[in-house]
């Protein structure tokens, strides 16, 4: 998986996915300019710069539709081009549930930055693409945007099928100007995102229960998915539902 030539922009890169794509797509040969609300980012940042790598941090909100486009504003002004756009930021509140006990304020938090936030990195970033000649769009959906999740979390899930509705349709409306559009679904991730939600011992069990491999997955391993779709590895792929999952999407009856 060759990124060599490629700059990358990464969303919610202070931690998990976003941090671990960061180090293998700079380990591929990528620029990389990382954003998150969160100023750890930086530190990433400061991470690969050490390891002798090329890397810049800008802090945006990808709620807010002025700080996606000052985001790839900095990508273009610091490396002359966008190649790989991973919309991954993304939240799952505490507070979700079902119907009944998700609040307004949860679900419309929750819509922001799941999915508007995935339609302002697009907004502004397949321009920049086509400026390029062309590149890769990866959005984090998830295997909740597949079939229903066992422990209640209706914003997440209505949130992740929207991306997974909207990467479908980015894909067909810009495949013949040479970008592609993907989304990454990972199964459960054994990540501070989910570990803070599923927190008890008997929430992660009811979720790995249903999962085939026994085990929650590594963000780690969601990287090396994501670095793949970024990569011309990958040049005959769009449109896909890249799922990362542990085989939980393909179970009915997990064995003992």
């Amino acid at each position: 998986m060759d990124l060599k030539g490629k700059t990358a922009l990464i969303t919610g890169a202070a931690a998990g996915i976003g941090a671990a794509s960061a180090h293998c797509f700079a380990k591929h040969g990528a620029k990389l300019c990382l954003v998150d609300i969160n100023s750890d980012g930086a530190h990433v940042v400061e991470e690969l710069n050490q390891a002798g790598h090329e890397a810049v941090f800008v802090q945006g909100d990808v709620a807010n539709e002025q700080d996606c486009e000052a985001m790839i504003a900095a990508c273009e002004n610091h490396f002359g081009s966008l190649n790989v756009l991973f919309n991954n930021a993304g939240i799952m509140d505490a507070a979700d549930g079902d119907s009944q006990a998700c609040d307004e304020n949860v679900w419309d938090r929750t819509m922001n930055i799941n999915v508007k936030g995935v339609f302002f990195g697009c907004k502004y970033g397949i321009p920049a693409l086509r400026r390029a000649g062309g590149g890769s769009i990866i959005n984090t959906a998830s295997f909740v945007a597949l079939l229903g999740a066992a422990t209640p979390q209706l914003a997440y899930t209505a949130s992740k099928g929207a991306v997974l509705a909207m990467s479908r349709e980015l894909a067909v409306i810009h495949a013949r100007e040479g970008i592609r559009v993907n989304a990454l679904c990972p199964g459960p991730l054994r990540t501070e995102l989910l570990m803070s939600f599923l927190d008890t011992e008997a929430k992660r069990q009811r979720r790995l229960v249903h999962v085939p491999m026994g085990r929650f997955g590594l963000a780690e391993e969601m990287a090396q998915a994501a670095c793949f779709l970024a990569s011309d590895a990958s040049s005959y792929l769009t449109g896909s539902t890249f799922t990362v999952d542990g085989g939980i999407t393909a179970a009915y009856v997990t064995p003992e």
